[in-house]
């Protein structure tokens, strides 16, 4: 039986004593996120694109981020966690690259849309794969490699070997407590001014006009996270830390994928130990190389938190997926809000 959700066309076996069946459709437009040409990346009405204070680095992909949450359904609003989100909704997340950073609307190349979609109480992923004509995506599980090449923002051409990672790799990143849950949708993520439909707008009122969102207090007394890569918008450490936090802080947490290594990256950690400071590795080797602390104060140098972020060997690196280059930049900031540390 066929029902058109208004989200996607959903096939369902209503079986006696089961739960109803999803299958994920073939293509990315079957979903019904966009309207007309799928790479316009035009969200349908139903969808509703929202932005992060910081987001996770992919190799400088940019990234279009949306939500689709079914009608007549809200949101559970939470202050440091993931919001709860009614069983139907979908998160949309595309990647791609600018054939130019200087001038985004010369056109650009798609790589792949992942979809987290939740049913009968449990989020699944669902990743599609842009053709190379970019008028179509396609649902693959298995992941790949691309190759593309850009102008980056200073002008310089760059080649890229971008991995498009596998479904059970999305699940490795997205594990909390032996369950998936999204990552960016939190508030402190989302507290933020935002451009709508050419005005300015508060993105979490946007989302409590759109979604309910239960329980939710005046945004004023909601945390927000800095955006790392303005100054404007908090300290040397509260720009290294919101970056920590999303890049980092899912897996290093309690509950997270690292949370046996007692390094908790993520935002709501006070403590300065569990925060690497002065604390030594769990287990040494190749992954400390010779150094004593995940951080040292003063000496980014010395910090086995740099020196896993520096790398690009896969026995090494951190974070393990989702990345084949540096973050230059972030990498820059990490390091002096560490040399600024008291010893």
């Amino acid at each position: 039986m066929l029902l058109l959700l208004g989200v996607a066309v959903l096939s369902l076996r209503n079986m006696p004593g089961r739960e109803q069946v999803f299958r994920a459709p073939e293509k990315l437009s079957d979903w019904g996120f966009f309207e007309g040409d799928p790479a316009a990346l035009q969200p349908s009405s139903n969808a509703l694109m929202y932005d992060l204070n910081t987001a996770l680095f992919s190799d400088y992909a940019w990234k279009q981020r949306l939500v689709v949450v079914p009608d007549g359904k809200t949101v559970q609003f939470s202050a440091d966690e993931v919001f709860g989100f009614p069983d139907g909704t979908s998160l949309v997340k595309t990647f791609y690259y600018p054939a130019d950073f200087r001038k985004p609307g010369k056109g650009r190349r798609i790589i792949e849309t992942r979809v987290m979609h939740k049913e009968n109480g449990v989020w699944n992923f669902y990743p599609y794969l842009w053709n190379e004509e970019q008028t179509e995506a396609y649902y693959d599980v298995s992941g790949t490699v691309k190759q593309l090449s850009y102008t980056d923002h200073n002008g310089k051409k760059r080649q890229e070997t971008y991995v498009v990672p596998n479904k059970n790799q999305c699940k490795s990143c997205h594990e909390f407590n032996g369950q998936s849950i999204p990552i960016g949708p939190a508030a402190r993520h989302l507290n933020r001014d935002i451009d709508y439909k050419g005005a300015p707008v508060q993105q979490l009122e946007l989302w409590k006009q759109h979604f309910g969102m239960q329980g939710m207090p005046a945004t004023e007394h909601i945390a927000r996270n800095a955006v790392w890569n303005d100054a404007t918008s908090g300290s040397t450490a509260e720009r290294a830390r919101a970056y920590l936090d999303i890049n980092c802080g899912h897996c290093h947490r309690p509950g997270g994928q690292a949370s046996t290594s007692g390094l908790y990256l993520y935002a709501q950690e006070r403590d300065s130990t569990r925060l690497g400071v002065y604390k030594p590795p769990v287990a040494a080797g190749r992954a400390a190389e010779s150094f004593r602390f995940s951080i040292e104060p003063g000496s980014p140098e010395k910090s086995i938190l740099m020196y896993r972020m520096r790398s690009l060997d896969p026995g090494i690196m951190m974070p393990e997926v989702g990345r084949r280059r540096n973050d230059e930049e972030a990498l820059q900031l990490l390091s002096e809000w560490i040399a600024g540390m008291k010893k």
